[in-house]
């Protein structure tokens, strides 16, 4: 809607503006402004003039329109004394450019300077009435060239004024520098390719605000923001710069009106009041949060950490004993503070102009001064004297009067007006500087004062870059934004119950650190008991171990805590744990997996590796026996060197089955090989052991014995070889038997060569045992054979059931059910085989003997 107001609007003042300069036939060299429109201003002549509009007034009212005569013109009422100081210092500035031999030499500046009153049209009347003339009367040369009536405009400090201007200066390529209009719309090149600022634009100012919630942890605010384009553009990016990338929430936004509106006041403090946000952003004019204030006071809110827009940053109104229990400890965003020396001398030099006569409405000095001593210039107003008012005499002493004017210790939208000045005075001297044949311009033309165009300084404004006296560098990118800085206000209340306005810090952007925030918190005072900061935020963060479940039709930052899964840690988004990692048990950070394989230290490996060792030991003692007693006939006729063999081969079995205990390391193959050359010697003693036998053993001799082990043992070597050489059995993490547990375990690598491996073992058990079964009833007093057959039907028992049990055992023990198979099938062949003939070579002597042996002359 205020986009169709302030449309119309333009039309209608651009209309009447534009009629009002239409040449009258009567006058052949000048043309005469209809209607004649006053308006307030100063004015100084020079080759160059710069035009200037500043809010010099508060107020202004319009007289009804009746359409029946000639409107009436406005009155603006209600002075300000920053506005005129501005106005004043750029007076100043131009006054000390033309004192500068350096800079724009030859040239003298010259200024007119307006007040806009606060009033769009009137700001606006103002504007066209310096790009095209006088206000007065406007001298055409008969070939329409020469120096511009104003070479740029300094102002406005209105965004929407400034968008209203700028969109019709932008036309015409005039420039415009604005000290004061931070709408960030403004950065748009295509809508205003001529509009500059020397302040930061609002987006900038967003950005600050968001740093400063950031530091201090406040998710949770509330925004108040003007009906205008300042406040408007201003809601739109922080509802977008402090969503997911900004982490933090508007609570609420709320458009504080225009008008004294005591009902919506009523409902937007009650707003505040019920909130749970204890950080309230404003990004108002000062006219808005007066009306505001004096809602919160009747209401009595306090407790709440006010953020401030530089627009009201450093408002002296506010800072009063009736208004700190409210607004004190506030936070502020404010225009960066800069020292002007010598301003207020000059300030101190202005005096009214005694020659106006009845003109003396127009000129701002006056009314200034009637306004600080109170009194008026004559002609007076009817009763004037009478009632007892003052005459002004023009020689009354400035500084015997306390206002702000004089006060040039906080310097901040004037310093702006100073490098606005400066600005355009160094783009001026470098296009002038320009050597003709040499230029930017068409041609490679220069611009100079004889055929001076605006379009011209724009092109040269956009290259300016200097520094001012303060030590700050001017430059302005290619939006027409100045390089952004802020400084940090804190609204503190003394004991003594008098107010200070602090700088705690500044925010500013660099061309090789970004944006950067600098606090002194010790400095920050805090209006709360605690004197810390509050908290401000809809959800406490998660505790860790849990994470957000967002509520359901509410804003992101107010959540409920759900405890994280197994697995995953943290309290924004649950993250699983890397794969070797698992939750702790509170689930705030991640923890090695505990490492599960068969190990020496718990009581299955304990027990497996004591079985082994005395298994081990056993065959030791055994074959201890065996060679202390190898000349003893049993020991002769069971053929020691097969039987020397069969221990050296059941002793490595029982040790390779620590093998399986430890991390790593599941290997068949010295298994399988000792396996094998048991199997060998069983049928070796087999062939020996039965009567008669002396004549077998020509055909099965001892090199033919020793040949056939080597022949059935290398064919087992071959299998493993090959095995090993293509896809070898790996030790391997398996995270998918447990999921807090990393579990250790073999994979068998080739299952056809494992399942050949294990194929080869069972033909060599089974054919051993078949011909131990046929030769079980031999006639001898000693059956070997049956010993043999027992022992084999053990040993193909144990690996018949150990197949499915090592299939379907997990991890560790899979590695324990074959480490048990061989131990079980190691101590069956032991003690099948070798345990009777301990048993008579130890306890039974008598029967060591050959007959006993052969059969004769046995003892009961």
């Amino acid at each position: 809607m205020w986009k169709f107001s302030v449309t119309i609007l333009l039309i209608f003042v651009l209309y009447s503006y534009v009629s009002s300069v239409v040449p009258s036939p009567l006058y052949s060299s000048s043309c005469w402004l209809q209607g004649q429109f006053h308006l307030n201003g100063m004015h100084k002549d020079g080759d160059v003039v710069l035009g200037g509009l500043f809010q010099i007034h508060f107020f202004s009212t319009y007289p009804d329109l009746s359409f029946t005569s000639e409107p009436q013109q406005p009155t603006c009422y209600g002075f300000d004394f920053i506005g005129f100081r501005q106005a004043q210092t750029m007076a100043f500035a131009i006054d000390e450019i033309n004192r500068n031999s350096n800079l724009i030499p030859n040239v003298t500046l010259g200024y007119s300077l307006y007040d806009n009153c606060l009033q769009l049209g009137i700001g606006f009347r103002a504007a066209l009435s310096l790009a095209s003339g006088q206000e007065e009367q406007v001298l055409l040369h008969e070939t329409c060239v020469g120096t511009p009536p104003v070479l740029s405009i300094v102002g406005d400090s209105s965004s929407t004024r400034s968008i209203a201007i700028s969109t019709v200066l932008g036309l015409y390529r005039v420039p415009m520098v604005s000290y004061f209009a931070t709408c960030s719309c403004l950065s748009d090149r295509q809508k205003f390719p001529s509009f500059f600022r020397t302040i930061p634009s609002d987006a900038f100012q967003v950005h600050a605000m968001i740093q400063i919630l950031k530091r201090f942890g406040w998710t949770w605010v509330g925004l108040l923001v003007s009906d205008d384009d300042y406040g408007l553009h201003a809601a739109r990016s922080f509802q977008s710069d402090l969503g997911p990338s900004g982490g933090g929430c508007l609570a609420y936004t709320e458009i504080v009106p225009w008008d004294d509106n005591p009902a919506e006041f009523r409902r937007i403090v009650g707003v505040i009041k019920k909130s749970t946000a204890r950080v309230v952003i404003v990004f108002a004019l000062q006219i808005h949060m007066i009306n505001l204030m004096e809602e919160v006071v009747r209401q009595n809110v306090t407790g709440l950490q006010w953020i401030a827009s530089e627009a009201w940053t450093a408002a002296a109104v506010f800072q009063t004993p009736r208004l700190m229990p409210y607004l004190g400890g506030t936070l502020g965003v404010a225009v960066r503070r800069g020292e002007i020396p010598g301003l207020r001398d000059f300030l101190l030099q202005t005096h009214p102009d005694l020659h106006h006569n009845n003109s003396y409405e127009n000129n701002v000095v006056n009314q200034f001064w009637e306004y600080t001593f109170q009194c008026r210039f004559a002609p007076p107003p009817a009763g004037w004297v009478e009632a007892g008012g003052a005459l002004c005499t023009g020689q009354e002493d400035l500084e015997s009067v306390e206002t702000e004017f004089l006060d040039v210790s906080d310097l901040r939208s004037e310093y702006n007006v100073y490098k606005a000045v400066y600005a355009l005075a160094y783009a001026l001297d470098d296009m002038l500087q320009c050597e003709p044949g040499r230029g930017p311009f068409s041609g490679h033309s220069c611009g100079n004062l004889q055929k001076l165009e605006p379009w011209q300084l724009v092109y040269y404004l956009e290259k300016v870059n200097f520094t001012t006296s303060f030590g700050d560098q001017v430059s302005f990118d290619e939006n027409g934004d100045v390089l952004p800085i802020y400084d940090i206000m804190n609204w503190q209340w003394l004991p003594d119950g008098r107010t200070k306005v602090q700088t705690v810090g500044e925010v500013k952007k660099s061309a090789f650190k970004g944006e950067e925030l600098t606090l002194d918190e010790d400095k920050i005072f805090w209006n709360f008991e605690s004197k810390e900061p509050p908290r401000s935020v809809c959800s406490e963060s998660c505790p860790p171990g849990t994470r957000m479940a967002r509520k359901k039709g509410e804003p992101e930052c107010c959540f409920d805590c759900v405890p994280c899964s197994e697995g995953k840690i943290n309290s924004t988004e649950c993250t699983s744990c890397p794969e070797d990692f698992w939750s702790s048990p509170q689930r705030d950070h991640c923890v090695p997996k505990t490492t599960e394989f068969l190990s020496f230290h718990e009581s299955l490996g304990i027990c497996l590796t004591a079985t082994s060792l005395l298994g081990t030991f056993i065959c030791a003692v055994v074959l201890g026996i065996f060679i202390y007693y190898r000349q003893t006939p049993i020991v002769r006729a069971n053929n020691s060197e097969l039987s020397f063999q069969l221990l050296l081969s059941l002793k490595l079995c029982f040790l390779c089955s620590l093998l399986f205990i430890g991390p790593f390391g599941i290997s068949f193959v010295l298994c399988v090989s000792c396996i094998l050359v048991k199997t060998m010697v069983v049928l070796a003693v087999f062939k020996a052991s039965k009567p008669g036998g002396e004549a077998s053993l020509k055909w099965f001799g001892a090199v033919q014995q020793r040949g056939t082990v080597l022949v059935l043992t290398s064919i087992q070597a071959v299998i493993c070889t090959v095995w090993l050489l293509s896809s070898s059995p790996a030790p391997h993490k398996n995270l998918q038997y447990h999921n807090d547990k990393i579990v250790y375990e073999c994979v068998v690598g080739s299952t056809v060569g494992f399942a050949v491996l294990l194929g080869y073992i069972g033909l060599l058990a089974s054919l051993s045992f078949l011909l131990a079964f046929l030769a079980r009833n031999l006639p001898d007093s000693f059956n070997e054979a049956k010993l043999i057959t027992f022992s084999m039907l053990i040993f193909c028992a144990v690996w018949v059931a150990f197949v499915p049990a090592y299939i379907s055992s997990p991890g560790k023990y899979a590695d324990a059910v074959e480490a048990f198979a061989i131990l079980a099938s190691s101590f069956g062949l032991l003690m099948a085989l070798f345990g009777p003939k301990c048993y008579i070579i130890l306890l039974r002597p008598e029967r060591n003997t050959k007959k006993a042996i052969m059969g004769r002359g046995i003892s009961p």
